[in-house]
């Protein structure tokens, strides 16, 4: 006789899937597909991320590294809708390198991979891709354009000495000194709390979720005095991820741009709110993992090794920017007062907000140039 017993109320938590061995989606460009070069790329713990050399036809030309925000990818400095940076880059005699973290939306970790916290970015990813890049192009200048987290975490790679000899570091958005709206703090904190037994990211694409997800009250309190009737756009644009925060200027975008956001822009994991709230709360980057010694080379403070800077940085920001106020300002400040020996300058882009420095329609014509102007100066 076969006894049937009753299930438990108490569902069982589905196991994680682990994906380190998934090959980045492909990207998307106008470039010729014979110049654009995926080289297949592991960090050291064994995660599997994505580099792309994009040849210049002129193997003496000074490289240039460029690193997306959290959960962006390098999708975002080739938009085809737009003159965007590679293209200016090229154009100006440089030869771009572009890294896909693991944070990047064309891989799977915001999702479904191995967790990981900014110490792993700054202790594998950055600068194993910058010594393999010093592999290929020798004694050639290598320069860095930062976003973002990816900008943030440089950071702690350059405090922490892993990164030595940069032409030089553009840094968009935040970099030693990260400052938030009192309100999206709030948010992040309480959020990350609330939801935290339910969900372990949050998306972006409301097609891909369904109306009748988990998901469905975030997309409706981000389209709270919304604009624009786009959901993607809601939670990007007016809300950020339930933070409260705005991510771009609107009127920035071009149509396609827009229309593009849920590719351009993925799924951010509420697990790595705990990390980005400590940084916050110290107004510096700082380290997560204080008992593991595979992470005793990074500094506890990045501010506080901030004198180990040994490249000059150019600190952007737009004036509009939403999500970091101006922690770009603040930074110039507290380095010229703490630290002036270092070569810092900041440049403030009238009518912009954070993402729209790299993905807006004029771009390249109120933001890239100042960035050229830096490189030029230095190469």
């Amino acid at each position: 006789m076969i006894f049937r017993t009753k299930p438990s109320r108490t569902a069982r938590p589905a196991l994680r899937r682990v994906r380190t061995t998934v090959a980045p989606r492909p990207l998307r460009h106008r470039l010729d597909p014979a110049r654009v070069e995926e080289i297949p790329f592991r960090a050291g713990d064994g995660v599997r991320l994505g580099l792309t050399r994009v040849d210049s036809g002129d193997p003496g030309r000074p490289a240039v590294l460029l690193l997306h925000g959290h959960t962006a990818s390098a999708d975002m400095f080739l938009l085809p809708e737009t003159r965007n940076l590679v293209d200016v880059l090229l154009d100006d005699g440089y030869e771009p390198w572009l890294l896909d973290w693991r944070g990047s939306s064309r891989l799977p970790y915001n999702e479904t991979g191995r967790r990981y916290t900014y110490d792993d970015v700054a202790l594998y990813d950055i600068p194993e891709a910058v010594a393999h890049i010093r592999q290929r192009i020798g004694d050639r200048p290598l320069f860095v354009v930062a976003h973002c987290i990816g900008s943030l975490t440089l950071a702690l790679s350059l405090t922490a000495g892993l990164v030595p000899g940069l032409a030089g570091v553009v840094s968009q958005g935040v970099f030693l000194t990260p400052k938030l709206a009192g309100r999206t703090s709030l948010r992040m904190s309480v959020a990350g709390e609330l939801m935290k037994s339910r969900i372990d990211h949050i998306p972006v694409d409301f097609r891909g979720v369904g109306l009748w997800s988990k998901y469905t009250p975030l997309f409706a309190l981000a389209s709270r005095g919304a604009d624009c009737p786009d959901p993607t756009c809601q939670i990007l644009h007016n809300s950020a991820w339930g933070s409260g925060a705005s991510l771009f200027v609107h009127e920035n975008l071009h149509r396609t741009t827009h229309d593009r956001l849920a590719e351009l822009l993925g799924p951010a994991p509420l697990w790595i709110l705990p990390h980005l709230r400590r940084i916050e709360l110290a107004r510096s980057v700082v380290r997560w993992n204080d008992t593991d010694l595979r992470y005793r080379a990074l500094p506890p403070n990045a501010l506080d090794a901030a004198d180990r800077v040994d490249t000059p940085v150019l600190l952007l920001s737009g004036s509009e920017n939403g999500l970091w106020l101006d922690s770009q300002r603040l930074c110039h400040e507290v380095l010229a007062r703490r630290q002036p020996h270092l070569d810092v300058a900041y440049t403030e882009i009238p009518g912009y907000g954070h993402l729209d420095t790299f993905l807006g329609r004029g771009a390249a014509l109120d933001v890239f140039g100042h960035i050229l102007e830096f490189l030029g100066e230095r190469r």
